[in-house]
């Protein structure tokens, strides 16, 4: 009941006018940015991060909350009708979003992805709403040696979840780290890794690195595509699905949600990997699995409920544990840092305005994502005609503008541009950027809570053993890293 209570005051605070005109803007652009093929949602809020620095905290973080929401709508229109995912939490609607586009039922494959959307979201957001409080009063209990366990358990999920290589994926993560140790020592206050330049003195900021990895990027790697994409023609009033595609694909929405609402929590997860097990787990139990890849509506509801419930089941490590699960939450908590806001367990006591109003606003996004997406969609469509010679160079000023703004300092503008570099020549040789800015957020985290976990046991790390949950936590990692080894060896024996 309490729990109602606050709810409701948060949503009375996320429906005041100019909070309401946040979640609506966040909303569209977000939705904008998941049919652009390329930019995706960290982009996205990379770029549009410094729009927030004159905003009230609440109403930065909620205008954000929308552009990764709304972004995980949208990717499914392009995914569907050109075949080009929006967002890489879309990759895998395309195999048979597009084959039923080709058919005729392009109207279907939108309605269903924008329905079980819907719902998977609002389940998420309940799993919120119920899990965040317990949580966060048992996080309340963590000592430097509990948050040093968790963070080194994400650190594992990072990269035993990672898409391609496990070996490129340590390798980005210890890249991040790195990085992440760049300035004055957090204890000692000594000079580290900055060659004497004054400007790297307080590190490298998280808004021209994620700015430059996945903006910049994104638009030098789009630059070497030259083949036009036929885009499908599809009407309004075609857009509903019938009655006999709810009856195929109510398992796979049920089934999704719960594949991306666990998976949303698990740091290192998030909407990209729950949705390509989602496909995965739908193809295994269909009684003719060859018909997917040819346009089963199966394939495009699963995927898509499961990156939507991801999506919002993911702010649960970032506001109880204060632990970014994926590369776009990290960006959104730096957000948070800037506005003198620190994510975590002490969020709902300190700030409980702040935590039910992102909450609340967060329902306000999925009702008007669902009304506003499949009117809009002829809209979506004829963006996606906007030729690249005008949109690219848009999208480069806006990174530009985004990362002098920070510190109004030009040297931001060449760390954004060395890494816009360097995160084409990644995708390039097919390195993936996330682990590295997921490292280089966590990074910082993981030393000070070793440092001060080994100061607390005089230098002893019996500490880590001594403590249940710490221990928990190193158990975890060890059968994390241990069982695929296993696995591998038994595999070659055989």
């Amino acid at each position: 009941m309490e729990a109602l209570n606050s709810l409701l005051g948060g949503l009375a605070i996320a429906f005041e006018f100019h909070n309401l005109a946040l979640i609506l803007a966040g909303c569209l652009l977000g939705t904008l940015v998941g049919v652009l093929p390329g930019i995706g949602p960290a982009g996205a809020i990379s770029i549009l991060l410094p729009l927030s620095f004159q905003l009230p905290p609440a109403g930065a973080i909620i205008m954000l909350a929308g552009i990764y929401n709304g972004a995980m709508y949208g990717g499914s229109t392009t995914s569907i009708l050109v075949n080009v995912p929006g967002e890489a939490a879309s990759v895998v609607t395309c195999l048979d979003g597009y084959q039923m586009a080709r058919k005729g039922k392009a109207g279907a494959a939108l309605g269903i992805a924008v329905f079980g959307s819907f719902i998977a979201a609002t389940v998420g957001l309940i799993g919120l709403q119920l899990i965040a409080g317990p949580l966060s009063e048992f996080a309340l209990k963590f000592g430097p040696p509990e948050y040093f366990a968790v963070i080194l358990l994400g650190f594992t999920f990072i990269i035993y979840l990672a898409q391609r290589s496990i070996i490129k994926a340590a390798i980005m993560a210890l890249c991040g780290l790195i990085l992440g140790a760049i300035g004055l020592d957090p204890i000692t206050s000594q000079p580290r890794l900055t060659f004497g330049i004054i400007s790297l003195y307080e590190g490298l900021h998280v808004v021209p690195l994620a700015i430059g990895l996945f903006g910049l990027a994104e638009i030098l790697a789009n630059l070497e595509k030259t083949v036009p994409q036929k885009i499908i023609k599809v009407k309004f009033r075609n857009l509903f699905p019938k009655k006999a595609h709810w009856l195929k694909a109510r398992w796979a929405i049920i089934r999704g949600t719960l594949i991306g609402f666990f998976m949303g929590i698990l740091p290192g997860g998030g909407p990209v990997l729950s949705s390509f097990i989602s496909y995965g787990v739908e193809k295994r139990l269909a009684k003719k699995p060859q018909r997917f890849g040819r346009g089963a509506i199966e394939g495009v509801a699963a995927p898509e409920s499961a990156n939507n419930a991801a999506a919002s089941t993911s702010f649960i490590p970032l506001l109880t544990l204060g632990i970014p699960p994926n590369v776009v939450l990290a960006v959104l908590f730096g957000a948070f840092l800037m506005h003198g806001i620190t994510p975590g367990p002490l969020l709902l006591k300190e700030h409980p305005d702040i935590f039910w109003c992102i909450i609340g606003s967060m329902y306000i996004g999925n009702i008007i994502l669902l009304v506003m997406n499949l009117p809009l969609i002829p809209l979506w469509v004829q963006v996606l005609r906007i030729p690249e010679r005008i949109l690219y160079p848009l999208i480069i000023l806006l990174c530009v503008i985004g990362a002098f703004s920070i510190n109004n300092n030009v040297f931001d503008i060449f760390i954004m541009i060395i890494f816009g570099v360097f995160g084409y020549l990644l995708r390039k040789f097919d390195y993936e950027p996330a682990p590295l800015i997921l490292a280089f957020v966590l990074g910082p985290m993981f030393e000070v809570n070793l440092r001060r976990s080994l100061l607390m046991s005089q230098g002893s790390f019996g500490i880590f053993i001594e403590r249940p949950v710490a221990l928990m936590a190193l158990v975890l990692c060890f059968l994390v890293i241990v069982l695929p080894v296993y696995h591998a060896l038994t595999k070659r024996k055989k």
